[in-house]
């Protein structure tokens, strides 16, 4: 499984306890719910390999066609959808194309 080294480039989350797992093990984590046949979620592919990169946060992306289930009980009904979790628990979602630096101060704000 994935663990603290793969920072720095996002993670393929697998399934549900895949991502449970990750979302406990890290301070900070941005999950990019995409599909690869939206327009806007190519758009933010960059911003979001950036932030990973750039952040302590821990970037994961899920395929909401791959992992259907997944996405329905998160709850996503558009993409891309972005939820971060701080200690464990979901702490914000943004809906759509963000500018990076928004999505850098969200990050700043959790790690605080």
């Amino acid at each position: 499984m994935s663990t603290p080294e793969s920072r720095g480039t996002p993670v393929h989350v697998e399934s549900q306890e895949h991502l449970e797992e990750l979302v406990a093990g890290a301070d900070v984590v941005l999950v990019d719910f995409y599909a690869d046949w939206c327009g806007p979620c190519k758009m933010l592919e960059p911003t979001v390999e950036e932030i990973a990169a750039e952040t302590d946060a821990l970037v994961l992306k899920v395929d909401i066609d791959e992992l259907q289930e997944l996405a329905r009980e998160e709850g996503i009904r558009s993409v891309p959808t972005l939820q971060f979790y701080a200690d464990g628990e979901q702490a914000k979602r943004v809906i759509g194309v963000q500018d990076k630096s928004d999505l850098l101060d969200i990050v700043d704000e959790l790690s605080n």
